[in-house]
C-alpha cells in the first residue's frame, strides 16, 4: 500500500492456463471482504516495469518468467483497508518458466516478515459469476 497522498507504480502480471489464473489472496478487515489480484509489486526508481515483474515474481515466489508481452497501463483507485490508494499499474501476460508452478495447488508467500499471502490457480467463471472478487475489476477486459 503507497503512502497516503502518494500514486504508487507497480507491474503485474497475468498467468492464465486455459481456464484458470494465478492471483494473489487478499483480505480487507474494514471490508470484511477476501479479494484475488494479479501478482507483482512496486516499481522501485531506475527500473523499469519490466524488470520488476521479473524481480517481484523472484522475490516473492522464486518464479522465472517467459513470454512476457506488455498488455497496457491502468489507473486503479481504491480504498483498502479504509485507506484511499492510487496506482498506476503497468499490467504483463506471461507464462511460469518451470513447468512445476502449472501443479501447485496454492503457495504460501512473504512480502515482509509478518505479512504472508496465500497465491493459488482459480478458474476465471469464479470470478465472472461473481462468487469471487478479482481486483481491480479491468482486469476482466485482459483476460
Amino acid at each position: 500500500m503507497n503512502k497516503a497522498g502518494e500514486i504508487r507504480v507497480i507491474a503485474l502480471g497475468l498467468i492464465r492456463d486455459d481456464e484458470r489464473i494465478f492471483l494473489s489472496e487478499g483480505y480487507d478487515p474494514v471490508k470484511q471482504e477476501t479479494f484475488y489480484r494479479a501478482l507483482g509489486g512496486g516499481v522501485e526508481f531506475g527500473e523499469t516495469s519490466h524488470d520488476a515483474l521479473k524481480r517481484e515474481f523472484q522475490e516473492e515466489i522464486q518464479a522465472d518468467l517467459t513470454n512476457i508481452k506488455y498488455l497496457g497501463c491502468i489507473e486503479n483507485l481504491f480504498t483498502f483497508n479504509g485507506r484511499q490508494g492510487h496506482e498506476i499499474i503497468q499490467l504483463y501476460q506471461c507464462d511460469f518458466a518451470d513447468s512445476k508452478f502449472y501443479q501447485l495447488e496454492n503457495l504460501i508467500f512473504s512480502e515482509s516478515k509478518n505479512h504472508k499471502h496465500r497465491a493459488l490457480w482459480i478458474d476465471i467463471s469464479r470470478f465472472q459469476s461473481g462468487e469471487l472478487r478479482l481486483v481491480p475489476e479491468v482486469f476482466f477486459e485482459y483476460l
